[in-house]
């Protein structure tokens, strides 16, 4: 199948399916005509693409993960570097999250103090929105 029947099936854009060819996700093969040529398990491929970008894996990790994939979810063979490449990203994420978390609270406590300056400086106020209350 040419790259815009593959877009259709896959509702991906032609220019994203050419961006994981240059990643080394999807190898069409070349008709003569110099078009891509796609084989029907492209359509399963660039349903896995999808999902493990989903979860937050860049298309280099998915490039290394992507010969061990099975099935659309996808899952994996049994590999340990393959876990150890999860992981690591896992661990990312969870540091990450971390990390945002201190600062949501960072965030709030400073509203929350600056909003209580407000009000004790003008008491008539709505610390919010530095309206008039109402009355």
């Amino acid at each position: 199948m040419l790259i815009g029947e593959l877009s259709r099936r896959t509702g991906v854009h032609a220019h994203q399916l050419r961006y994981y060819e240059a990643q080394g996700l999807l190898e069409p093969d070349r008709g003569a005509n110099g078009y891509r040529e796609y084989t029907d398990d492209a359509v399963l491929t660039v349903g896995q693409i999808r999902n493990l970008l989903e979860a937050g894996l860049s298309t280099q990790e998915i490039a290394y993960m992507l010969p061990c994939a099975i099935g659309a979810a996808p899952d994996f063979e049994s590999c340990p570097e393959l876990l150890d490449l999860l992981r690591a990203r896992l661990h990312g994420l969870d540091e990450h999250i971390d990390t945002l978390a201190r600062s949501r609270q960072a965030l709030h406590d400073y509203i929350a103090s600056t909003e209580q300056r407000v009000s004790h400086r003008y008491p008539a106020c709505d610390a919010t929105t530095l309206e008039p209350a109402p009355a």
